[in-house]
């Protein structure tokens, strides 16, 4: 039975999450409203969100540093693609430097987030541990937890797979203890942790080998920009990175919007791109040919061609096939090609998660996720006072999370200097066609997409996918539109005592 604690804790904004985006949502709060008093809930140990979840041989970034890390302070080492444990490190060092790291709490799992229209205020149930439960109240709600399961990530049902003799892991799951060295890997998957951890095994395992049902989209990148070093003889670093940061935003949606409008010479240019990489050492047509568009699922970056040069020095290679089963020694596939193997690891992709599996309610009514229209990206219809921070799927997630908010800050301090107590967006009009929120076909996507909020089909209730239309949206335009209405608590509401 777990025990709940009696007098309710009060700040001005609550914050879920202490990752990437949880850490830069308070640092914009204690920068453009350093007023208002707010709290970090982090149901781990420990900050840093994904960088510090994942700990698999190889782990890094699967896009630039200039875009992924935040506006306000530049990403102060010279490789673009960066390693997790680097990438955790900044988050660290910006939380302390901004001053919030102070205000994180540990092990602290929000189980449930209600919205008292007559108090116009949350009442978050969190849970502490040691079957203890501490009420928070909150004016203000930021869901920073991102869009995927921390408990376990996707698995399939492998037939037989107890008969296999040795370990099977998942990468969500890896243990530091694994001794992986001279053994014979088999890494099922074809996504981005595949392409990451397979040069990393590679290094010093025996043999690996990629497994994948179908090919994906897969291109070289340097890990270190190559103005880095002609701009820094003459430019200050913060002006070098604001210069870097806007080449990658801007690079990225002209790639994006080109490979969208031309998807047949896109592929092609990646497809050639992977058959110079290897120089006739794999079959590049039945291994890196995509049986769909680029960007309708993202693609894999591969710094350094680490990928590539695995392969031609014959430490990796690539299966494409179905698995029949598990064998005490490996895994048959549905050719009859046999597997051997030491080691299989599940490379296999995410379990959605909408909200970190926080239960929203609105007057203790349940309003699920999905039956919500998302607002500019970034709110919820008939969710007042809440912000959702999801990142972009064609471009770095900390993108949208910045501009997420920079925008909450700008309407919290409209809403305290006209006197107003609560901000939501309207239920959608019938003109509003319903879409899918995010618009790739993963795997991972394709399995939870109806546990996620839905976009429309115009403004505002559209997501584009363009850092620059939302720049022009969250930061240009009014603060307050249309669809989203304004108001006061009743003004007899003894607001700071929920019962």
């Amino acid at each position: 039975m777990i025990k709940m604690t009696q007098s309710p804790l009060y700040f001005d904004v609550l914050i879920v999450g202490a990752g990437i985006s949880g850490i830069g949502a308070a640092c914009h709060l204690r920068r453009r409203c350093p007023s208002l008093s707010f709290a970090i809930l982090e149901m781990r140990s420990d900050l840093g969100g994904t960088w510090d979840l994942f700990r698999y041989p190889g782990i890094r970034s699967d896009s630039d540093m200039y875009t992924l890390g935040y506006s306000f302070r530049p990403w102060p080492e010279p490789k673009a693609i960066a390693e997790g444990k680097d990438i955790k490190r900044y988050i660290r060092d910006t939380a302390r430097e901004v001053g919030v790291e102070q205000h994180i709490r540990y092990r602290h799992k929000v189980l449930a987030a209600n919205w008292h229209s007559e108090k116009c205020l949350w009442q978050v149930n969190v849970d502490t541990g040691e079957n203890m439960s501490t009420i928070y109240e909150a004016r203000f709600l930021f869901s920073c937890s991102g869009y995927y399961d921390y408990e376990s990530g996707y698995k399939p049902d492998f037939t037989n797979e107890a008969k296999f003799s040795g370990p099977v892991v998942h990468t969500q799951d890896w243990d530091p203890a694994l001794d992986w060295r001279d053994k014979r890997i088999v890494v099922i998957g074809s996504g981005a942790t595949a392409i990451t951890l397979v040069p990393a095994l590679a290094k010093e395992a025996k043999e690996v080998v990629m497994l994948q049902r179908s090919p994906g989209y897969v291109a070289s990148t340097t890990s270190k920009d190559p103005w880095v070093d002609p701009l820094s003889k003459f430019l200050p670093e913060s002006l070098v990175y604001r210069i870097l940061r806007w080449k990658h935003i801007s690079l990225s949606i002209v790639l994006y919007q080109l490979a969208k409008a031309f998807p047949e010479q896109s592929a092609t240019i990646l497809i050639n791109g992977v058959r110079e990489a290897l120089a006739g050492h794999c079959d590049v047509d039945q291994h890196f040919r995509p049986h769909y568009n680029p960007w309708d699922q993202r693609v894999c970056v591969v710094p350094e061609s680490d990928f590539f040069l695995a392969i031609k020095e014959k430490k990796a290679s690539v299966v494409t096939g179905h698995i029949e089963r598990f064998t005490p020694d490996g895994i048959l596939l549905t050719s009859g090609e046999n597997l051997e193997a030491d080691i299989i690891v599940v490379a296999t992709g995410l379990k959605l998660k909408a909200l970190g599996g926080v239960t929203l309610q609105v007057d203790s009514r349940d309003i699920p996720a999905s039956d919500c229209t998302s607002y500019k990206g970034m709110m919820l219809s008939g969710i007042p006072n809440f912000f959702l921070f999801m990142g972009y799927s064609n471009a770095s997630w900390t993108l949208k999370t910045d501009l997420t908010a920079r925008y909450a800050c700008r309407l919290i301090k409209h809403l305290d200097k006209k006197g107003y107590h609560y901000a939501k967006p309207n239920q959608p009009d019938s003109t509003v066609a319903e879409q899918d929120i995010m618009p790739l076909s993963a795997g991972y996507i394709l399995r939870g997409k109806h546990l996620l909020p839905r976009q429309g089909n115009k403004h505002p209730w559209k997501i584009y996918q363009n850092y620059f239309l939302d720049w022009l949206s969250l930061e240009l335009s009014p603060v307050i539109g249309n669809e989203l209405s304004v108001g006061q608590r009743p003004s007899n509401s003894d607001w700071k005592n929920l019962e």
